[in-house]
């Protein structure tokens, strides 16, 4: 720092969110936020931590596209992560699948080792990472804080019924009120008729959407 004065980087934010306006005509994107418009570009990568039925703890990794918002996947550790651990969470959430050309990442979310350029985004900054964070809201909110697991097992398998949910089913007002897999060119399903339907259940019976009959 200037004149060997260390600052602490929340006083920083503090005193830049009192005191810093930005010119509200300025409606240029952010970097990330540009290269997240391109599609296939850039994933983003965040972790959080969920408790079982019995109290054990689990962490989740989640990755996403920043174009779509469609859910890449998820992987799933009972107990503390390190390195490895995230490495192999990350590979298991993305499942061989083709690789973008960047992720977005908080430093302790970030796997390490993998081929792909990494953006270290501001750590405890919501609106610095919002797609991302804005989904473990909507995970936690409409999936865990709604249902019980009792095992890492469980647990992924809730996850990837909520995924399938998500991105085939859940429309979104971001993308004109189509769900991600069909922004994504992945849904090709008929839309139901309000003369004509019948209601499909997801995820065990927690969610119910209109389907063609």
């Amino acid at each position: 720092m200037a004149f060997d004065i260390q600052l602490d980087k929340d006083v920083v934010r503090r005193v830049l969110a009192k005191h810093y306006k930005p010119d509200p005509s300025n409606r240029r994107p952010s970097w990330l936020s540009f290269i997240g418009h391109t599609k296939d570009s850039l994933w983003s990568v965040d972790t959080f931590r969920c408790e079982s039925a019995t109290l054990v703890s689990h962490w989740v990794l989640v990755v996403m596209d920043h174009f779509t918002r469609r859910i890449i996947g998820f992987g799933v550790q009972r107990g503390d992560i390190d390195g490895p651990a995230l490495c192999r969470m990350f590979n298991r959430a993305v499942s061989a699948q083709p690789g973008p050309k960047y992720l977005s990442s908080e430093r302790a979310a970030c796997p390490r080792g993998i081929m792909i350029p990494c953006s270290i985004i501001t750590s405890g900054g919501p609106m610095s990472h919002p797609f991302v964070e804005r989904l473990i809201g909507t995970i936690r909110r409409e999936l865990l804080d709604q249902v019980l697991y009792w095992s890492s097992h469980d647990l992924e398998r809730k996850l990837s019924e909520f995924k399938d949910y998500f991105n085939h089913h859940r429309t979104h007002s971001a993308l004109p009120r189509d769900a991600p897999a069909q922004l994504a060119g992945e849904n090709n399903a008929r839309k139901a008729s309000l003369a004509d339907y019948c209601w499909q259940s997801h995820c065990r019976g927690l969610f119910h959407t209109p389907a063609p009959v």
